[in-house]
């Protein structure tokens, strides 16, 4: 079993590489990001939630996203590939609660991948995909919140999977299949 995290700003393309991960090794994929919107589409009490704080450009609560993860976790079953952990953590603490998540199912986190793009790459494309889209996140305005959310809160993720061993980083400008191949040999040596 191998859960990844898969991590990088908003529009570095996870969702994209995700899909191609999951085909290839039949890993499960829990995105934050899918699972929030369709609470939100669904108008659950999350969903509403979930929206006020997206709205602003803010995370989610710790807990609430714990508590969700460990519910979508736990539908996979025991006898999984592994879990590709999209868009979380996005905070030390998310880190360090979703590490006690898994170790209580005597599971593991087995990489996290960063995928590093430059900034104005990434304004180009949520702008991009926003208006193919519609979603009402990717507005200008909101992305830049989202870009200094993730500098001033996700960023330091990095330094902290790094700690236990965990970061490898790949260079996410470029060929789509460039970038999927340097995943796929970090996920393969491990």
């Amino acid at each position: 079993m191998k859960n990844i995290v898969i991590f990088g700003a908003p529009g570095s393309g996870k969702g994209t590489q995700s899909d191609k991960l999951i085909e290839k090794y039949g890993f499960e994929h829990i995105s934050t990001g899918d699972v929030l919107r369709a609470e939100i589409k669904n108008g659950t009490e999350l969903g509403k939630t979930a929206k006020s704080y997206i709205d602003q450009g803010q995370l989610i609560p710790d807990a609430l996203m714990i508590d969700i993860l460990a519910s979508v976790y736990d539908s996979f079953g025991k006898e999984h590939a592994g879990v590709i952990f999209d868009g979380f953590p996005r905070t030390i603490p998310q880190a360090e609660a979703l590490k006690q998540m898994l170790a209580e199912r005597g599971h593991s986190v087995a990489a996290m991948i960063e995928l590093d793009v430059p900034e104005d790459e990434l304004m180009t494309r949520l702008i991009k995909r926003g208006k193919e889209s519609g979603r009402s996140d990717d507005n200008e305005e909101t992305i830049k919140k989202r870009l200094d959310v993730y500098h001033n809160q996700t960023a330091p993720l990095v330094e902290w999977y790094e700690k236990e061993g965990l970061h490898r980083h790949i260079n996410g400008l470029g060929e789509l299949e460039r970038i999927f191949s340097d995943i796929c040999s970090v996920i393969d040596n491990i």
